[in-house]
């Protein structure tokens, strides 16, 4: 590389030095991806889309940023992935179950039974929560049922963003033990 593309902030990189920065860093931006979606193929897809990315733009940065600048790289992708309207249209938390039989009314359970122990279950749940003492109680209730973002809730009590997420913390503790207790009783 000569020292006038250097002064001009073009660092160019061949396709064998490339591969090497891959090998050097796919586990580290995998990881990255994996921690965002919770999906081991989604994250080798997103592992992906960041190295073709990357290899467009290499040029822009300079060679001492790139782990720091691939790891930015694919929290974007991750984000851009997670906001996406087929994610949120397809992926709803809790879409776990198998398919509908065919013929069934759309938001029917396949087995009633369950539906009604799920049911049962979330107001359960939803009584476990409002039990909760203070401070716990209040931010728990806009956290798990009112479903209110940690610097909303912030702003709603009167508390530093930190202190509620240290109290949010503390509340799912307390819940997981009451849970946990519950169902060694049965």
């Amino acid at each position: 590389m000569n020292r006038k593309a250097q002064q001009k902030g073009v660092w160019t990189l061949t396709s064998e030095q490339f591969t090497g920065l891959m090998q050097q860093y796919q586990r580290l931006v995998y990881t990255v991806c994996l921690q965002f979606v919770h999906d081991p193929h989604i994250a080798e897809d997103l592992t992906q889309d960041t190295f073709l990315s990357a290899y467009s733009a290499i040029d822009r940065c300079e060679p001492q940023y790139y782990k720091a600048w691939l790891v930015r790289v694919a929290a974007n992708k991750c984000k851009d992935h997670l906001k996406s309207s087929w994610v949120r249209r397809v992926e709803t938390p809790g879409d776990d179950a198998l398919p509908e039989p065919r013929g069934a009314p759309p938001g029917d359970a396949a087995d009633p039974a369950q539906r009604l122990d799920e049911q049962a279950g979330a107001r359960e749940l939803e009584d476990l929560v409002r039990a909760l003492r203070e401070p716990y109680g209040k931010i728990a209730v806009l956290y798990f049922l009112e479903h209110k973002e940690t610097a909303e809730i912030a702003a709603l009590v009167g508390r530093p963003p930190a202190t509620v997420s240290s109290q949010l913390w503390r509340a799912k503790l307390l819940l997981r033990k009451q849970i946990t207790e519950r169902r060694q009783k049965e």
